[in-house]
């Protein structure tokens, strides 16, 4: 089955990435200098892509696309599945088709597979430290431009959920939208005029809960509270609409905030800071 996410072209992220390193459309690009002036046309590689640390895996299918968009007859074998924890020295892809071809793909192919798996580690991380089934870790917007879509998969690789996917999707009312309004509960009222049926709102102040909810939030985001302010909260709430913790959460403080009764735990982190995983590819001439 063809890999694919909703509002994710990724015959278009490969042919740009591709385009990006090989300088398509500058003087002298187009090309892979060192595979064209070194190997021979019609060489051929076998190859093995595999994990040099204990991982999470993200990313394996767009990294095949890379290598089928310059080699259409190559031979890809997968041998871990998206989401699958596996351990240092883990054989990830075995290819067998052109080597210029697979040369040249190397690299984009990497990144993309290293970062996503990254992504998809560091979340799996936050998921044990929380420990706690009845939170739902959460990733946030703070992804890198033309790759939110990918990384926001990766994270559920890890085993996070999605927050909202942009700016269209759900109202999210933050401190300078309350400044301009002149108030939480106006913000939100003016979100409810408007007819948009999801609105987030941020509140950093427990006296703020209650104009909120009677606007017509239909979530709080709880933002940089400890635990003890995170439970007043969620005591003042009661149940009536869900519960996100926000700000000044690592692995360290993620558990005993999660344990305060909130829905959702959201980690920017995830996206922003996560290291690229340890992921090489090794050739061998045919």
């Amino acid at each position: 089955m063809r890999f694919s996410l909703p509002g994710f072209d990724l015959d278009r992220f490969v042919r740009e990435t591709l385009a990006e390193d090989l300088g398509d459309g500058l003087p002298g690009g187009g090309r892979d200098v060192t595979s064209e002036s070194v190997i021979p046309a019609g060489a051929r590689f076998a190859g093995l892509m595999d994990s040099r640390d204990a991982i999470v895996v993200a990313g394996l299918p767009v990294a095949e696309a890379f290598f089928r968009a310059l080699d259409p007859t190559i031979e890809i074998e997968l041998l871990a599945v998206e989401g699958e924890g596996v351990a240092a020295g883990t054989d990830l892809m075995r290819l067998r088709g052109n080597a210029r071809a697979m040369l040249t793909a190397e690299r984009s192919a990497l990144n993309t597979v290293q970062h996503l798996s990254g992504i998809a580690t560091m979340t799996r991380e936050y998921v044990r430290a929380m420990d706690n089934p009845s939170c739902t870790l959460l990733d946030t917007r703070k992804t890198i431009p033309g790759l939110r879509v990918l990384e926001k998969y990766a994270t559920r690789m890890g085993g996070a959920a999605n927050h909202r996917m942009g700016l269209w999707d759900a109202a999210m009312i933050k401190d300078n939208h309350v400044l301009v309004a002149g108030s939480v509960g106006e913000a939100v009222r003016r979100a409810v005029d408007a007819g948009v049926r999801e609105i987030i709102c941020e509140v950093d102040r427990v006296d703020q809960i209650e104009p909120a909810l009677v606007a017509g939030a239909t979530r709080l985001l709880l933002d940089n509270m400890d635990p003890g302010t995170l439970r007043e909260a969620v005591g003042i709430v009661q149940g009536r609409v869900p519960t996100e913790a926000s700000g000044g959460i690592n692995l360290d403080t993620i558990k005993a905030k999660a344990a305060t009764g909130v829905n959702f735990v959201s980690v920017g982190r995830l996206t922003q800071s996560a290291p690229a995983a340890d992921i090489g590819l090794d050739f061998t001439p045919l």
